[in-house]
C-alpha cells in the first residue's frame, strides 16, 4: 500500500492536473487502489479550494474598484474551480436534478442519470447553484477577501466528506459496469471513513488554534464553524433519506450533487452568521438571559 500512489490516483480522478507518462505508469490503477484513494478526497478538495482562493486573491487587485469587483472575483474563482475539476461535481448535480426533479420511477431515474444530455431541471438547478455560489462568495469578499479565501479552502475540503458518508451508509445502484463510482462503492469501511476525517479535522484545528488568532480579518466566532458543520450533517442526512427513498441507494451523480449542496451550505452559514448571532443576542436579551453571544 503506497499512500503517494493513492493520493496521485485521487488527484488524477478528480482534477485536470496531469498525471501522465512515467508518473502514471508508476501510479498504476486497480479498483482496489481507487477504493483506497477515497481517503484522500478531502485533501484533493483542499487543493481545489486553494487554487480557487488563489485566483480570487490574485483577481481582486487587478479589478477596478467598485461594487462589481467582488462579484467578478467570485465568478472567476468559481469558474477556475470548475475548470480544475472538469465540472465533475456540477455535472452530477445537474444529472441528479434531471433524474429526481420530477416524479419518475426508480428505473427511469437511473436511465436519466446515464443520459449525457441536460434537461430543464438540471439546467435550472445548475444555474441557481452557480448564482448562489457566486453571490455568497461575493458577500464574503465584501466582509473580507481573506475570509472568502478561507471559506473556499475549508468548504472544498469539508464538502468532500458527505459523499464518503453516503458511500458508507448506502448501497450503490444503477449500471455497475458503466458507473465510474462503482470501484469506490463496494469497500468503504469505517476505518477508511475515519482516515478521511483526519485531514479536515487537522486543517480545522490548525486554522482555529494557530492561523486565525494571528489574522483578525480571517476570524469567525466558533459558532459559525459549528453551525456550518451541523448544517452539512443535516444536508447529508436529508440527501441520504431522499436517495434511499427515490432510487434505493447512491450513484456517482448523487455523490457530486451532495458535494455541491454541502459546499453552498457552508458559504450560506458563514454569510448568515452575523445576522443569526445578532438575532440570537436580541432574543436572549428579551428573555433576560443574554451575557454576550
Amino acid at each position: 500500500m503506497n499512500p503517494l500512489k493513492h493520493f496521485l490516483l485521487a488527484l488524477q480522478f478528480f482534477t485536470r492536473i496531469p498525471i501522465t507518462g512515467r508518473v502514471a505508469a508508476w501510479v498504476g490503477y486497480s479498483p482496489a487502489m481507487l477504493r483506497a484513494s477515497s481517503v484522500y478526497f478531502p485533501l484533493v478538495g483542499s487543493m481545489v479550494g486553494a487554487w480557487a482562493a488563489g485566483v480570487l486573491l490574485l483577481a481582486l487587485p487587478l479589478l477596478p474598484a467598485g461594487a462589481l469587483a467582488s462579484l467578478l472575483a467570485a465568478a472567476l474563482c468559481t469558474a477556475a474551480s470548475a475548470w480544475l475539476t472538469g465540472g465533475f461535481h456540477e455535472d452530477g448535480l445537474a444529472d441528479t436534478a434531471d433524474a429526481l426533479g420530477g416524479y419518475v420511477s426508480r428505473e427511469r431515474a437511473l436511465e436519466i442519470m446515464k443520459d449525457s444530455r441536460i434537461g430543464s431541471y438540471g439546467s435550472l438547478t445548475l444555474i441557481f447553484a452557480l448564482l448562489l455560489k457566486i453571490g455568497l462568495l461575493a458577500l464574503l469578499v465584501q466582509q473580507s477577501p481573506a475570509l472568502a479565501a478561507l471559506a473556499l479552502l475549508w468548504a472544498h475540503t469539508v464538502s468532500r466528506l458527505p459523499p464518503l458518508l453516503l458511500m458508507f451508509a448506502l448501497p450503490h445502484v444503477g449500471d455497475l459496469h458503466q458507473s465510474k463510482s462503482k470501484p469506490l462503492a463496494d469497500a468503504i469501511a469505517l476505518p477508511q471513513l475515519f482516515a478521511a476525517l483526519l485531514w479536515p479535522a487537522l486543517l480545522t484545528g490548525i486554522l482555529l488554534a494557530y492561523v486565525l488568532p494571528q489574522h483578525p480579518l480571517w476570524a469567525l466566532p466558533y459558532g459559525a464553524w459549528i453551525l456550518a458543520v451541523l448544517a452539512v450533517l443535516l444536508a447529508t442526512g436529508r440527501a441520504r433519506a431522499w436517495f434511499r427513498a427515490r432510487i434505493g441507494g447512491f450513484t456517482g451523480d448523487t455523490l457530486g450533487a451532495t458535494q455541491q449542496v454541502c459546499e453552498i451550505v457552508i458559504y450560506l452559514c458563514w454569510v448568515c452568521w452575523p445576522q443569526l448571532a445578532s438575532l440570537g443576542t436580541q432574543t436572549l436579551g428579551t428573555l433576560g438571559l443574554s451575557h454576550g453571544f
